[in-house]
């Protein structure tokens, strides 16, 4: 009710900005602090101002990133106005960021029409001293920090979702029309060119994309036209886009047009459940908002954040995490009770333990059973023993966080060539398999480690030494994330000594952690969960707060670290969701289904205090 409230609130404050092109929806500001403890920041006029402008002010998607900063905004003590046009058009958003200066706002958040029309009023805007921080859609100017989706990744995601339920009622080839908003929105001409890689060595032909400005009537038309020509799937591009696509479904009547698109709003989600799209590619528009603010102030206070670009993820809204009528391939009861083995790197991991849970949730609902066999310690032989065990037991498929890429190679394989259906979770080996659930673990590990820059940057320290405690220097998932975590160093004054492996135990991880700290770090990174347990322990005995402990997976034990300042925090997976969509890949590669291979990153979220 508080949200529809507010939603309400949001659109009256709009009504009224689209008298003059760009309005003010000023937040109520407040003497809250963060919870990080970071106090309420003020400028010598009172509290810090800052001008969120985003394409339009009509999307769902827009009023609901305002409402994430409006949130950030009530607890930092600053003031948000949306000002952004009633309608996506270059001029009045020009308009917009040229009122932001003119009316001393100390930053502007901007979700930019394009990477170049508004360049020029943005750069007048930084020289004037404007601290810019984008949302969504950057331009082509420098800024302190961008918050966005990932959206080639995910527009290859949508495509997945479209080809997997093309190819699930026997449709292998066919004409797909893309609606998309303009030729120039950066977002989205992510997303289709990574729809279009999707599709490229299929039998589908895609046809030329059409604009329809993101406006719902419009977008409808252009798709009823499509329809016309026979196509057997249509892709939205924003919310508009998606809207009208669904739109134009209901109205032919034609359900067997596979409808997929881009972001989440009421309308969207009511067509989706009503059988007239297959899904749409969820954003995080809230946090994107929240973030943003929280960069702002942060540039505003004077710290530098040194233009780093964060992922805020995306979801795959179907009919079935809508509670809905799931398609026959999602969520349906398997036609017999499959045996299937989960084999993680060990058992005693609350990741792993987590992850387990996901599958027996899913395998519940499924009508399968799901066999937690995994090592009590993470050990190659004994993993490969369990891959052979399930195999003789006649499991019909094996779900496996491989240790390495090659260590159980050769079991998989015989595994496979046995006919049991292979799924990864979490880490791959180097043996080809029907699905992989995982993290993008390069990207989260560079996250860890800007998270680790900033939290020392604004303590003052810009240089010393960085130590890293891994699991192994075999597993894929952790190796990755050592990778990323190093990528963020680069061309900074910080030296990151050679990595120390504790094989994911916490007790071996703490004493190399105390090791590092005798050698003065002024960081150290845990590479997975018994890394990172080890590492706050570490700093935790050494009572030196000022070491900053940055980590990856959530247990009690990290949250418990991260509640008493011992670390700044960790990269939460989502292994339950791993468990869950492994356990439904198997199902349908068993049930016949082809899945083509494809890798599904399931995301990652920073938990500080």
């Amino acid at each position: 009710m508080k949200k529809k409230v507010l939603a309400m609130l949001c659109c009256m404050a709009m009504a009224a900005a689209a008298l003059t092109g760009c309005g003010g929806n000023n937040a109520a500001q407040t003497g809250a602090e963060t919870g990080t403890g970071t106090e309420a920041p003020t400028t010598s006029g009172g509290s810090t101002k800052i001008a969120l402008i985003t394409m339009d002010s009509i999307d769902q998607h827009w009023v609901t990133l305002n409402e994430g900063a409006q949130k950030a905004a009530a607890e930092l003590g600053v003031t948000v106005d949306f000002m952004a046009p009633n309608t996506k058009d270059d001029a009045q958003q020009i308009e917009c960021v040229n009122n932001a200066v003119a009316g001393g706002y100390n930053a502007i958040i901007v979700a930019a029409n394009g990477p170049d029309a508004i360049s020029s009023a943005l750069k007048e805007a930084s020289a004037a001293g404007v601290k810019i921080v984008y949302v969504d859609s950057p331009a082509n100017v420098d800024a302190e920090a961008t918050f966005s989706t990932d959206n080639k990744a995910a527009g290859t995601t949508a495509g997945q979702e479209m080809i997997k339920a093309l190819e699930a009622a026997g449709v292998t080839s066919g004409d797909i029309g893309i609606v998309n908003v303009n030729a120039a929105t950066d977002s989205c001409v992510m997303r289709e060119e990574g729809f279009r890689a999707a599709f490229e060595g299929t039998s589908f032909n895609i046809l030329e994309t059409q604009y329809g400005e993101g406006d719902a009537a419009k977008s409808q038309s252009i798709a009823e036209n499509y329809i016309t020509q026979g196509v057997v799937g249509i892709f939205g591009c924003n919310e508009g886009s998606t809207t009208g696509t669904g739109n134009a479904i209901k109205a032919a009547g034609n359900a067997n047009i596979v409808g997929v698109g881009f972001d989440k709003s009421d309308a969207i989600q009511n067509l989706i459940k009503d059988g007239c799209l297959l899904c749409t590619m969820a954003q995080n528009p809230d946090v994107m908002g929240y973030e943003g603010v929280k960069a702002a102030v942060a540039a505003v206070n004077g710290e530098s954040l040194g233009g780093k670009v964060t992922d805020t993820g995306v979801s795959v809204i179907n009919a079935e995490a809508l509670g809905g009528a799931a398609p026959a391939s999602d969520g349906a009861a398997a036609s017999k009770e499959w045996k299937i083995a989960l084999i993680t790197m060990d058992s005693i991991d609350q990741h792993w333990v987590t992850l387990n849970e996901g599958a027996q949730a899913k395998a519940k609902e499924l009508g399968v059973s799901v066999t937690f066999m995994a090592p009590n310690t993470k050990d190659d032989a004994q993993q490969i023993e369990c891959v052979n065990n399930a195999v003789a037991g006649g499991y019909d498929a094996i779900m496996v966080a491989a240790n390495g890429p090659d260590a159980i190679s050769s079991a998989l394989n015989e595994a496979s060539a046995a006919g049991v259906k292979i799924v990864y979770v979490d880490s791959p080996a180097n043996v080809q398999a029907e699905a992989t659930f995982s993290t993008d673990n390069k990207a989260a590990g560079a996250t860890a480690g800007q998270e680790m820059i900033k939290a020392l940057e604004a303590a003052g320290v810009t240089s010393g030494d960085i130590g890293i405690i891994n699991v192994n220097a075999a597993t894929d998932s952790c190796v990755m994330r050592e990778e990323g975590f190093r990528s963020a160093f680069e061309g900074t004054g910080f030296n990151i000594l050679e990595t120390q492996y504790g094989e994911g135990d916490a007790a071996k991880s703490q004493s190399i952690a105390e090791n590092y700290i005798t050698q003065g770090v002024v960081g150290v990174f845990g590479c997975n969960e018994g890394s990172t347990t080890g590492a706050g322990n570490a700093i935790k005995a050494g009572g030196n707060p000022d070491i900053v402990g940055v980590g990856f997976d959530k247990s009690d034990a990290i949250m418990n670290l991260i509640a008493d300042g011992n670390l700044l925090c960790t990269m939460a997976q989502n292994p339950d969701m791993m468990g869950s969509m492994g356990v439904e890949a198997c199902v349908k590669a068993l049930e016949g289904e082809s899945l083509g291979g494809v890798v599904e990153d399931t995301g990652v979220s920073v938990l500080t205090q």
